[in-house]
């Protein structure tokens, strides 16, 4: 079985690791399972969310992490944009995953130019950045954006703006709609059952959100486990619809095993 778990608001709060969460997937990994992590977080890298991992005692390579920014490295070289001209609002990790494609950085500019735009997470956006974006938008560049989470889990309940926060700003400013890549698109996902080899039906979402995790588990016919560690509620889960409802709900990770295996 492939369990795939989101980090944020599920593995941990901003630096705070959540219960249960070290010994649940060294569990699951001693029982012969395999364990992927996909996060729509584009602020890291694979490299820097595997050493996270490890300072809170869990062991994840590089190579069993999907970022949103590396899936939208992935998506980007599949449509023939590697080499092309981007120009960029996010952070180290989405600067990082792009280069190796090849990407040129467009520099933001009263009248910016580039092929495509992409938007991810940026907690130092400004108004340059968003005119940018708007102008290369409204000059033809294709419209991408890591995800359109409107908010992000921290430590002691708090939650402050997500990528969707400046996405849907870029989108009313240019009047065109994004081509998403994160969850709950289900792209990141699918790149995650082919490099394991994995099938729907033998595969585990764990996330704590339902428009993004529940969905997109939904979406792709695997089971759907909803821990209530990060942006969801009881009272969330009694109004959503029947195609919404996950499989399972978890106060954390200290019992999935047992509710699983």
């Amino acid at each position: 079985m492939l369990f795939v778990f989101d980090l944020d608001g599920v593995i941990y709060r901003g630096n705070q690791p959540a219960p249960c969460a070290a010994q649940t997937v060294a569990e699951i990994r001693k029982s012969g399972h395999l364990v992927f992590f996909l996060t729509n977080n584009s602020a890291k890298t694979r490299i820097q969310y595997a050493q996270k991992l490890a300072e809170m005692q869990i062991k994840a390579s590089p190579e069993e992490i999907m970022t949103s920014a590396y899936a939208t490295a992935l998506y980007l070289k599949e449509n023939g944009f590697d080499g092309a001209t981007a120009f960029v609002i996010g952070e180290e990790g989405l600067f990082a995953e792009l280069s190796p494609i090849g990407v040129a950085f467009a520099e933001p500019s009263e009248d910016c130019r580039a092929d495509v735009v992409v938007v991810g997470i940026d907690r130092s956006i400004n108004y340059l950045k968003l005119k940018s974006a708007q102008q290369a938008i409204l000059h033809g560049a294709r419209f991408i954006a890591t995800n359109r989470d409107a908010t992000y889990p921290l430590e002691n309940g708090r939650v402050e703006p997500g990528a969707g926060s400046i996405v849907a700003a870029v989108e009313v400013a240019s009047g065109v709609s994004p081509i998403v890549i994160g969850k709950p698109e289900t792209y990141s996902l699918e790149k995650i059952l082919g490099l394991t080899g994995s099938k729907p039906e033998e595969t585990v979402v764990v996330g704590d959100r339902i428009d993004t995790d529940v969905a997109m588990g939904k979406t792709a016919g695997v089971k759907t486990v909803l821990t209530l560690t990060g942006v969801t509620s009881r009272e969330d889960i009694l109004e959503l619809p029947p195609h919404l409802m996950p499989n399972l709900v978890l106060e954390n990770l200290c019992h999935l095993i047992q509710a699983l295996c």
